[in-house]
């Protein structure tokens, strides 16, 4: 097997799976997903979200978990979901609120602009692009959804530390995104992390703050 992926990149994703997906979806999870069962095995099938891999009115149901942000054409993307499902089907697709109401990460941009510049901030701000409620519902229903309905929700991020959350963001998110820190730089922001950062410690050294977030439900005609 030939591995494409370089040693950061896999470095990379494997801080953003071990460290954001348990603080930050793991309790999303039973909030989007309609299937009340697993499927002992599952078959994955890579394609662009603009155009999927799949035959018209193929599915009763479809699914995004806080991917739709960074889908190069949103309307596009949600009129394919719309074309795969069959007359009636149901989606339900996960975003994250505005950056202004999760007050940790406002906090952290705020930290990466003033130590690493516009890139480092912006690709953090990139995950809460649709927060407003009324630009959701109206990406779908001009896309063609009926019934659409945008309920928001709130749950509890949980890292072992500030350091262990800011550093997931640095090391992980970040070279996702295509933004790669120094390691002094790094250091810098950690450092100084602590005090920005302060006011979401727990008594027991971890870290807790809201994570708010929107859940968009609709149907195809």
């Amino acid at each position: 097997m030939t591995v494409t992926a370089s040693d950061p990149e896999i470095a990379a994703a494997l801080a953003y799976e071990e460290l954001h997906v348990p603080a930050l979806f793991r309790q999303w999870a039973p909030r989007v997903v309609v299937a009340k069962r697993l499927a002992p095995a599952i078959d994955w099938r890579e394609g662009t979200a603009e155009s999927l891999p799949h035959e018209t009115e193929t599915f009763d149901a479809v699914v995004s978990q806080f991917g739709l942000m960074f889908f190069q054409d949103r309307p596009a993307a949600v009129r394919e979901m719309l074309r795969v499902l069959v007359p009636g089907g149901r989606m339900a697709v996960a975003v994250w609120e505005s950056l202004d109401k999760s007050e940790a990460y406002s906090l952290e941009v705020a930290l990466l602009e003033r130590l690493a510049g516009a890139q480092a901030a912006d690709a953090l701000r990139a995950p809460f692009v649709l927060g407003e409620r009324d630009e959701l519902f109206a990406l779908f229903r001009d896309a063609g959804a009926v019934s659409v309905d945008v309920n928001s929700h709130r749950v509890t991020a949980r890292f072992p530390s500030i350091r262990t959350m800011v550093d997931a963001d640095l090391r992980g998110w970040l070279p996702v995104m295509g933004v790669t820190l120094t390691e002094k730089q790094i250091e810098i922001i950690l450092t100084e992390a602590q005090d920005a950062l302060g006011r979401y410690v727990m008594s027991n050294g971890t870290m807790e703050f809201d994570a708010p977030g929107h859940i968009v439900t609709a149907q195809k005609s």
